[in-house]
């Protein structure tokens, strides 16, 4: 029985210490988990926008008029 509860202990120290050893890595490399995170959102970002920009009539155009009212013209 002894032999038992030995095991157990052992086990949960093992178990104990991984679980603080992980968030201890988590914690001092957090910066450059968030950064590889980043890269990534950024590339699959990146790749849909000339889907997107490519001018195929998907994005509307800017009015000749504002309202019924006054012509449109540039601010100089």
């Amino acid at each position: 029985m002894q032999k038992v509860i030995n095991v157990l202990a052992i086990s949960s120290f093992v178990i104990s210490g991984a679980v603080v050893g992980t968030g201890v890595f988590v914690y001092v490399n957090r910066a450059s988990i968030l950064d590889g995170i980043k890269s990534k959102v950024m590339e699959s970002v990146t790749g849909s926008l000339p889907d997107v920009l490519s001018g195929d009539g998907m994005l509307p155009t800017l009015p000749d008029k504002t309202g019924s009212v006054l012509p449109f013209r540039e601010i100089k």
